[in-house]
Formats: structure tokens, C-alpha cells, sequence
């Protein structure tokens, strides 16, 4: 078992004034559970990183800051986006370990606990995993099955119903940082850091106050993300679907040849437009795919940074 280590606690904060006052203290009571429990030392941090906010999130910080020192914060200079917001807070934070969380705490933190002692017992990564999705819509909770049973048929690796509520101990966070992709995607990059890890089992909680940040349509281009990211194969379907059409479309070219040599040939506008329409959608399809490829790598030859940092309290 190791001994009590310096925990940093980051969480992403975009427009959450309404939550944030309620957060900050149940955190600072988590904060005091753990040191009395001798589980983190006394230098440990809970450091909020202000994603370009446009409500008083920030303010919130400054002022909580102010009454306990153990309270950091940073501020980017924009909207950069929720995967860039962690890694700001886990790259220019010192700890031996640190946890990833979510403002609104609908992640349970009394799993913090048992992710602590995971780490104790030598773990590296420990993924909070929900048991339960209760409290989320009927759709959000089809469509995340839906989406994990898509990635792994893709090949990438997903800890399933995990987000990015996490803790990382500091080599697995020093391993990560050697991944310099633009297109982040943290649920697929942690994975093949391949140290040690274990799962704690939670149930999801309603949003007390505000709303998500995360509606459909961020939804859907976060999942277009990841599969872009870390899955060539969409790439490989196109060319086998490619040269299964080329074959159909050979056979059906001789198939009109004999047709015309032999005088049975029916004009027909159905068929034609049916078969128009049908190969037109499917080009527009694949054109769109390896367009979402492309745009990856647009983004990834720029290499502009990540985030940029405007203010810090230390």
C-alpha cells in the first residue's frame, strides 16, 4: 500500500455559475474527508479550469480562491472545448495523482474514495464507470450503448458507460503527454497508455442546477471525433463496398450488352432513376466519410496549440 500522495482534483467549468457555489462545497467537504482519512496530503489542489466562460463561473473561482488556498484556478483565454479544458488542469498542475470531474458533479465523488485506494493498491489508471443510467433520457442512454457497441465493432478501445471521470497517477498523465494529436479524445487515448488500471462503479446523479453542455449535436460530433481519431476503418469499408459495386455494376453491364444483343431490352425510368439515386447516395456518403478524415488531418498539420492559458491562481 503506498502512502497518502498529493491529489489534484480538475474540473472543466464552461458557463457554471449556477452549479459552481454548490460544487465548490461539496468538494471542499471531500477535500477535508480525504485528509482526514490520511489518503492525500495537505499540499493536494482543487483546480477548476475556466474554458472561456461567459457568466461569472470565473469570478466564482477568484472568490473561492480567496477563502481556501487549497482552491486553484485557470483560466483559458476562450472556448477551447472540454477535452482541451483537461488537459490544461492535468499539464500545468503538479500532483501524484489527479482526478478528472465534471462541474455539475453528476459523477458520484464518493467514488473519489475508492479511487484513491485503487491507487494505493498500485493501480495507475482507475476508470469511474456508471452502473446506472436512471437519470438520463431514454434516447441519451440507447444512443451511448449504441455508440460503444460502434466503436469496438470499429476497433477502438472503450471502457464502456466510462466518460472522462478518471483518476491518472502522474507517469500515466507524462505518458499521455507524449500523444500529440489536435483531435482529442481522452476515452480512447487513457486506454493505450496500457498501464495498470481498474474500474469503481457509480450511479449517475441528476444535474442539480444549470444545464449540459454537452447537447445533440456536440454529441454527434464528438462521436464523428473519435471515430475519426482512432478507427481507420470506416476507410476499408468504402474500398470493399467499392469494389463490391465496381463487380455489380460490371455483371450488370454485361447483363445489358446481352440484353441489347439479343433484343429483350425494356426501357424503364423507374429502374433507371432507382439505380441513379441509389449510386449517387452512396458516392455522397463515402465523400462525406473521407471528408471527416480529411478535416482531421487539416486540423492535425496546422499544430496549433492546444489551449491558451490566460490567468492562473497558484
Amino acid at each position: 500500500m503506498k502512502k497518502a500522495a498529493k491529489l489534484a482534483l480538475i474540473i472543466p467549468c464552461y458557463n457554471e455559475e449556477e452549479v459552481l457555489p454548490q460544487s465548490i462545497k461539496k468538494l471542499s467537504k471531500l477535500y477535508e474527508d480525504l485528509q482526514k482519512d490520511e489518503l492525500i496530503t495537505k499540499d493536494s489542489q482543487i483546480v477548476f479550469v475556466n474554458d472561456g466562460s461567459k457568466d461569472s463561473t470565473w469570478q466564482l473561482i477568484e472568490k473561492a480562491h480567496k477563502k481556501s488556498s487549497y482552491i486553484k484556478g485557470i483560466c483559458l483565454s476562450r472556448n477551447f472545448g472540454h477535452q482541451e479544458a483537461l488537459l490544461a488542469g492535468l499539464y500545468n498542475t503538479y500532483a501524484e495523482i489527479y482526478i478528472t470531474i465534471d462541474a455539475d458533479l453528476q459523477d458520484d465523488i464518493a467514488a473519489i474514495k475508492p479511487m484513491v485506494k485503487k491507487y494505493q493498491e498500485g493501480c495507475d489508471i482507475v476508470y469511474g464507470v456508471r452502473n446506472k443510467r436512471d437519470t438520463d433520457s431514454v434516447f441519451k442512454r440507447n444512443s451511448a450503448i449504441l455508440f460503444y457497441k460502434l466503436m469496438k465493432l470499429l476497433g477502438v478501445e472503450l471502457v464502456a458507460n466510462h466518460a472522462d471521470f478518471r483518476l491518472l497517477s502522474r507517469r500515466a498523465v507524462e505518458a499521455m503527454s507524449e500523444f500529440k494529436e489536435k483531435n482529442l479524445f481522452l476515452r480512447a487515448i487513457v486506454p493505450l497508455v496500457g498501464f495498470k488500471s481498474d474500474c469503481v462503479y457509480y450511479e449517475r446523479k441528476k444535474r442539480e442546477a444549470g444545464q449540459t453542455k454537452y447537447p445533440l449535436k456536440k454529441m454527434i460530433l464528438f462521436a464523428l471525433k473519435g471515430i475519426s481519431s482512432f478507427s481507420a476503418m470506416p476507410l476499408h469499408l468504402i474500398t470493399l463496398c467499392g469494389m463490391l459495386i465496381s463487380v455489380l455494376s460490371f455483371l450488370l453491364m454485361i447483363w445489358t450488352v446481352y440484353g441489347y444483343c439479343t433484343g429483350s431490352t425494356i426501357v424503364g425510368w423507374a429502374s433507371l432513376m432507382s439505380a441513379i439515386t441509389f449510386f449517387s447516395g452512396i458516392t455522397i456518403l463515402f465523400m462525406g466519410i473521407i471528408g471527416e478524415y480529411i478535416a482531421s488531418i487539416f486540423v492535425e498539420v496546422k499544430n496549433r496549440p492546444t489551449y491558451i492559458i490566460d490567468k492562473k491562481l497558484d
